[in-house]
């Protein structure tokens, strides 16, 4: 019976570029906290890994069907809306911004934790361990 690695590694794989990119988004806000009329932006995790789990869902069998919403892999950009407003106009708050960052970096270590143990299992599978 053919193992699918989808099945295989579950949604922990889609997650983690999803991860990564938002870590490069939540980063650009810390380094550009005090740069004025800056828009800290970000992604809305959970709606893009659910595009993300509905775009490998889809497959399309002819080059002329429709590409799917999420086929193009990149998650949308939203920008946050202040909880205090700046004179300047930027809208990233530190604070906020370094706990987001923190809890990614624990998310994304706890995907490859997964991740590493799925294949420690693969590989002792094939081995007949």
């Amino acid at each position: 019976m053919p193992i699918s690695f989808d099945s295989a590694l579950g949604i922990h794989a889609k997650a983690l570029p999803l991860r990564a990119r938002r870590a490069e988004m939540l980063a650009s806000n810390i380094a550009n906290a005090d740069t004025p009329g800056y828009k800290a932006r970000d992604i809305d995790f959970r709606a893009a890994l659910n595009q993300a789990q509905s775009a490998s869902r889809l497959q399309t069998t002819h080059p002329n069907h429709i590409a799917t919403a999420g086929s193009g892999g990149n998650p949308e950009t939203l920008y946050r809306v202040p909880s205090q407003s700046s004179l300047d106009g930027n809208t990233v708050d530190a604070q906020l911004e370094k706990a987001a960052f923190a809890e990614n970096a624990l998310r994304y270590q706890a995907s490859l934790s997964f991740l590493d143990g799925k294949f420690k299992g693969l590989k002792a599978a094939l081995k007949g361990e």
